[in-house]
């Protein structure tokens, strides 16, 4: 309640005129206390005095003290800083009568200014008998303002105000408007919704306007510096190149890279060693004969690489910084408590989690395992997505014919089965510097290729193959043509028709080679991308996270809708700066509802199927309220961060009165957790299941609810790092688009107001 304030006694009366007028505009937040006290039958603490705390020595008349700990007891009032001297004593008698009362020995306690005469730091009472009783005793004045004064009156009046919206059910829908002429003018919208759209951020959830394979994690083993050399020392060469009028046998110094790739079939078996430098760090590494080099150096920190006893693979010692790497995800609650049980309990390897994706081209392997990670990530487990089709691009050049992609092809098959083990090994390499699960997407059409990925995985993670199956012609065309359009692969390919042939070519070409999963742990997904019923298999799976990959596989689709994130109107809480609360909406704030209902009737006219959510507390229902047509939930999932004993201050105040506080949250908003109230990281838990739902929906959502939750709801979609979560940009008045379909997420911002 701010600085405690004192006066010396023994001023001077010529300074007291000068002190009380630099008092006078503050009043004084005086707390007693007693401790240790144990209840005597009916016996209670009390206080009583003189003006201004009791006014009289009437003990029937004196103030009763509250418990605020089983061994404290207070008392809390307000007097003016320039108050008159108060005399008052403790006693002890029951709070409904008068009697028995028992008064402190001693004389008359007195405080003026906040400040107690004497050292008296106990209460001593006489019961009957010989018995006595002492108890320490702890008086504290601190200054506020009659302004902290009245701001916290008005807020705990305004708890006790009724709710506007308390007879509407949870789920509600509006069969007419219910807007008035007056003020339908200022309301209405123009009839292009488009003179309203404001640019995005340029980290915007536009994942759709990229290629998926481009957005994964780029090759550790490749280096885009120098002149590429294969593993023999010649001068490379891509396969089977089409036909596109550059020359046959254009090498990849024309990509200006330079790829650096362990033969681990010919790892020298010497003692040689190669120094790297990198940001003036020394790592010691593996000679290998035949190579300009054997691994692009990591970095600071970078593991040393040892030689194993098979002399065909690599163990990475951790010794340096496995400590300090932390394996547990960034998370609360369940994800928390899971990933301590399976720490502490399961297997070593089964703290590393592969997810193996399975299947033929153009079934949606890629956007599956981007959706994955996108899930994972926001969840707080560190994960990420590696992408065999970038590596063979990186190494091979993206001009590769169908004839590469053959079977019976030894060095195009060679070559694949080569950067998919380049691949594994980066990942698994990223994992035991403390990744935790690695997304692993290709086709592994065949049982040898898996294989390959088991033996290379065991004893270092557990794999868990995930196949997808689609025998939707009508999808499996469209997914051909949108991979035509936008694969690297077909960059340079200026003839649409020739590229979609070579592409249904080395389609044939996997089709006959391919093995379904039947072994390991597997999750299959047959016919799931339409969103309409399909089925979903699962063998040997077992575990908290696989338990929640297979939950949200089954509730995840391809069907194109749009969702849109809109802060409630502007609230009188929003006005005063206020946190929390649930206050009705401003007189700015019923304007935006009524512009949002004209944007929804516009924007939704032809989507009766959309539904419109909102959070339980009264600024989001009532900004909602003049939509019509459309069903209306009402989520408590989706109510804003709990301040907790924060709730209904302005920061100022935060930092005014609880400058520890304050200074915790400055430091890590993301995991800061309010006294009695949330964290971001408790709000992510509890926005999964909205998630969950917003994956499932195949018609349009509106969300209507808070800035803490909707910045946890658009980092999701955007695939924003959790510790950017606090500090997302979320303007009022402001529609966010968030459009979902089969070529990512792209955003469209739409400022209303």
């Amino acid at each position: 309640m701010g600085t405690g304030v004192s006066k010396n006694s023994d001023d001077s009366s010529a300074h007291g005129s000068e002190e009380r007028e630099d008092q006078g505009g503050g009043q004084l937040f005086v707390s007693l206390k007693m401790e240790n006290y144990k209840l005597k039958g009916e016996l209670i603490p009390h206080v009583y005095g003189s003006v201004p705390l009791v006014g009289s020595w009437d003990p029937s008349k004196a103030l009763s003290m509250e418990r605020e700990s089983t061994s404290m007891w207070e008392l809390s009032f307000v007097v003016p800083s320039n108050h008159e001297t108060l005399d008052f004593k403790f006693l002890l008698k029951p709070k409904y009568s008068n009697s028995p009362y028992i008064v402190e020995e001693g004389p008359n306690r007195q405080l003026t200014g906040g400040i107690l005469h004497g050292d008296r730091r106990s209460a001593v009472l006489k019961l009957t008998g010989d018995e006595i009783l002492e108890y320490k005793v702890f008086i504290k004045a601190d200054r506020v303002s009659p302004f902290d004064l009245a701001a916290s009156w008005r807020a705990y009046q305004e708890n006790f105000q009724p709710s506007t919206v308390r007879g509407i059910p949870d789920v509600s829908i509006n069969s007419a408007a219910e807007t008035s002429a007056e003020n339908g003018s200022s309301a209405s919208l123009e009839l292009d919704l488009e003179h309203y759209v404001v640019p995005a951020p340029i980290t915007s959830a536009n994942s759709g306007l990229v290629y998926a394979a481009n957005m994964t994690e780029n090759p550790r083993s490749l280096s885009r510096v120098g002149i590429f050399s294969k593993s023999d020392g010649s001068s490379g060469t891509l396969h089977h190149q089409r036909d596109t009028g550059t020359s046959a046998d254009r090498t990849a110094t024309s990509m200006g890279m330079e790829v650096i790739v362990p033969d681990l079939a010919k790892l020298s078996t010497g003692s040689g060693l190669l120094e790297s430098k990198s940001g003036g760090i020394f790592s010691t590494l593996q000679k290998q004969e035949g190579h300009r080099g054997l691994f692009v150096d990591r970095g600071v920190g970078s593991p040393r690489l040892v030689k194993s006893a098979s002399a065909t693979t690599f163990m990475v010692d951790l010794k340096h910084d496995s400590e300090s790497k932390n394996s547990m995800p960034a998370a609360a609650g369940a994800v928390a408590a899971a990933a301590v049980a399976d720490q502490m309990l399961g297997p070593k390897e089964d703290r590393h989690l592969a997810i193996v994706l399975v299947g033929l081209p153009a079934r949606g392997k890629t956007f599956t395992a981007a959706k994955l990670t996108r899930y994972l990530r926001w969840l707080g487990h560190d994960t990420k997505h590696f992408n065999v089709g970038k590596y063979r691009r990186l190494k091979h050049g993206t001009n590769q014919s169908a004839d590469f992609f053959r079977g019976d092809n030894p060095e195009g098959l060679e070559a694949r089965n080569e950067v998919a083990a380049l691949a594994m090994d980066d990942m698994i390499s990223w994992m035991q510097e403390g990744g935790q699960v690695g997304i692993f997407d290709a086709t592994n059409s065949t049982r040898k290729r898996r294989n390959m990925l088991m033996k290379m995985a065991e004893g270092k993670c557990k794999i868990i193959f995930l196949e997808t199956l689609c025998n939707d012609r009508q999808i499996i065309e469209r997914n051909i043509r949108l991979k035509v359009q936008q694969s690297p692969d077909y960059a340079e390919e200026t003839d649409y028709e020739a590229g979609y042939h070579d592409f249904k070519v080395r389609l044939e070409n996997y089709e006959k080679v391919y093995e379904p999963v039947e072994e390991g742990s597997y999750i299959k997904m047959i016919d799931m991308v339409s969103g309409h019923g399909g089925q979903i298999q699962v063998n040997n799976i077992s575990g908290y996270l696989p338990g929640r990959i297979v939950f949200f596989l089954v509730n995840t689709h391809l069907t194109p809708r749009p969702i849109f994130l809109t802060r409630h109107g502007e609230s009188r809480d929003n006005v005063r700066c206020r946190i929390g609360g649930d206050s009705v909406i401003s007189d700015s704030g019923e304007l935006y509802s009524k512009k949002l209902a004209n944007f929804v009737e516009k924007r939704l006219k032809n989507e009766r199927a959309a539904s419109i959510w909102t959070s339980t507390l009264q600024r989001t229902i009532l900004t909602a309220s003049p939509i019509v047509g459309f069903p209306k939930i009402q989520w408590r999932a989706l109510d804003e961060i709990n301040a907790g004993v924060c709730d209904g201050m302005t920061y100022e105040e935060i930092k005014k009165n609880m400058p520890e506080e304050y200074e915790s949250r400055k430091k890590d908003k993301l995991r800061y957790r309010y006294p009695r109230g949330e964290s971001y990281l408790d709000v992510i838990q509890r926005l999964e299941p909205v998630i969950i739902e917003l994956e499932r929906q195949r018609a349009p959502v509106v969300v209507v609810a808070h800035q803490a939750v909707l910045r946890a709801l658009y980092a999701y979609f955007a695939d924003r790092p959790l510790k950017e979560i606090p500090h997302i940009e979320m303007p009022l008045h402001t529609i966010i688009e968030i459009q979902m379909g089969v070529t990512g997420v792209q955003e469209k911002r739409y400022k209303i107001m």
